[in-house]
């Protein structure tokens, strides 16, 4: 079995949760490690997403990886960019 393994960053401008998570994270830059495996018999290449990982650093400095959906973490990131920026004016 072949399996590849990514890392991107996502930044959110504000205070966030996470489903399935009851504390509010702070905003800033996060580290997603997503893991997928390739499918075999297949005459072409493809793969399938194995697991979705959101490195979050806690008060003390120690990392935890948690298990996220990507459907989870794009409403976060939906909600994130949907709420108003810091110093924005209601027009």
């Amino acid at each position: 079995m072949n399996i590849r393994s990514s890392r991107k960053q996502v930044t959110f401008a504000h205070p966030f949760t996470l489903s399935g998570y009851a504390d509010l994270l702070p905003a800033g830059n996060y580290d997603v490690l997503v893991e997928e495996e390739l499918l075999q018999g297949l005459s072409f290449e493809a793969y399938r997403r194995t697991s979705t990982h959101m490195i979050v650093t806690g008060q003390a400095g120690r990392a935890e990886m948690r298990p996220i959906t990507e459907k989870d973490l794009d409403a976060a990131i939906g909600r994130d960019q949907a709420a108003p920026q810091p110093g924005a004016q209601n027009e």
